[in-house]
């Protein structure tokens, strides 16, 4: 059986990505967190960083990684990189002197520490001068009380950094209570306050993108429009000649380019790039977030023996996050696209043979574990390596340049 990691990403108060805490689970005891936290961590380290690199997981990004007490007192991080771990001190860390003498060790090498789901209790000060990153769960500590605990440490030298943050609004709030940095999916929330009218761009490149649902696509109407775009055009021999796709003869037209891809991967296409210019002014984030979910989704459904579902599983994908980049109601949105049922109810309600492979990327987004182990099951076969399949998807993503 396999193990699995997942990502949650962090940014800065400009929405700049910092890097990913790495969330763990182990597939032969499905019982994170109950494993135990040393045991989590070393296989962790030896499944994904020795074998894979955890750069390849987080894009590298600063990797926040949890330590337990045995872990930190025999020096197991000093297996990793300093420039790209953050060492998380877990909450269920009791303080001592050896975890003080412990902890000057490792800051002495240049890592950077963080406390992790900080209680604000007192028995943390001598710890402070190593600290770089204070985590504080948010849904442990009312808004109402923050302002008054952070300023009893106006003398930490590092960084506040909020965990569990989970709307637009919480982020800005957070800002004005003094936080540095913020951990959560809140960027993936549409704000439905504004319900902004689109605008004509914005129409086109939804065509374009209900273009790739057609069963069959039409070439010549393809090349026209393509045609009256420069930038669509660039893009497209540019995404033909990335290292995806090994040719052996030279591209000589918009058509021989669109033939040569096939309706499959043209379909695809056509949704990345349309997806790409909505995402123009957005944080970056979303899009690679969009362009992960529908490769995994992609993926999935050929593992799961659906390959005649794959393009449109891809699109799914890729669609899940379409409210948040036109700050619009999901079901509005999908409204005014000829979307395939199927699609629409993946997207709404998770549910039908589309919404399986998106809740199943949900679920190991948020590492709920559980919800993720019974879609598996049903989805795919016992020994399908849905590992193997993130990891390409992150590639993917990482690969494209739109």
């Amino acid at each position: 059986m396999y193990g699995f990691v997942a990502r949650q990403p962090i940014f800065d108060k400009e929405l700049q990505l910092l890097g990913y805490e790495l969330l763990f689970r182990d597939d032969d005891h499905n019982r994170f967190p109950n494993i135990d936290p040393d045991e989590a961590t070393s296989r962790l380290l030896s499944e994904q960083h020795l074998l894979y690199g955890l750069e390849r997981i987080t894009g590298n990004k600063l990797a926040f990684i949890n330590f337990a007490e045995d872990s930190l007192l025999y020096q197991f991080p000093t297996a990793l990189d300093p420039s790209k771990t953050v060492i998380e001190i877990l909450e269920s860390v009791h303080f001592s002197s050896e975890l003080l003498t412990a902890c000057r060790e490792l800051h002495k090498q240049g890592y950077q520490l963080a406390l992790d789901d900080f209680t604000f209790h007192s028995q943390w000060q001598r710890l402070m001068p190593y600290i770089s990153y204070l985590k504080v769960d948010i849904r442990q500590n009312p808004m109402d009380g923050l302002a008054a605990k952070l300023a009893e440490l106006k003398d930490f030298q590092g960084k506040f950094l909020a965990e569990k943050v989970e709307t637009m609004a919480e982020f800005e709030q957070l800002q004005q209570l003094g936080f540095d940095y913020f951990q959560g999916y809140f960027f993936a929330r549409p704000e439905m306050l504004k319900h902004k009218r689109l605008g004509h761009h914005q129409m086109h490149l939804l065509s374009l993108i209900a273009e790739a649902a057609e069963p069959e696509l039409d070439f010549d109407k393809l090349v026209q429009i393509m045609e009256r775009d420069l930038g669509l055009s660039y893009k497209l021999l540019r995404f033909i000649n990335s290292a995806y796709y090994a040719r052996s003869k030279p591209i000589q037209s918009l058509k021989h380019a669109m033939v040569f891809m096939g309706e499959v991967e043209l379909k695809k296409f056509i949704a990345l790039v349309a997806l790409s210019n909505l995402a123009e002014h957005k944080q970056p984030e979303l899009l690679k977030l969009s362009i992960i979910r529908a490769r995994f989704c992609d993926l999935v459904a050929k593992a799961a023996g659906h390959t005649e579902l794959q393009s449109s599983a891809f699109l799914t994908g890729m669609l899940s996050l379409i409210d948040a980049l036109l700050e619009q109601p999901l079901d509005h949105v999908l409204s005014q696209l000829p979307l395939e049922e199927c699609i629409k109810q993946a997207l709404l309600q998770q549910q039908g043979p589309l919404g399986q492979p998106l809740k199943l990327i949900l679920d190991y987004e948020q590492a709920n574990w559980q919800r993720y182990e019974d879609v598996a099951d049903q989805l795919l076969p016992a020994k399908t390596d849905i590992r193997a399949l993130y990891l390409d998807a992150l590639d993917w993503a990482e690969q494209l340049q739109l």
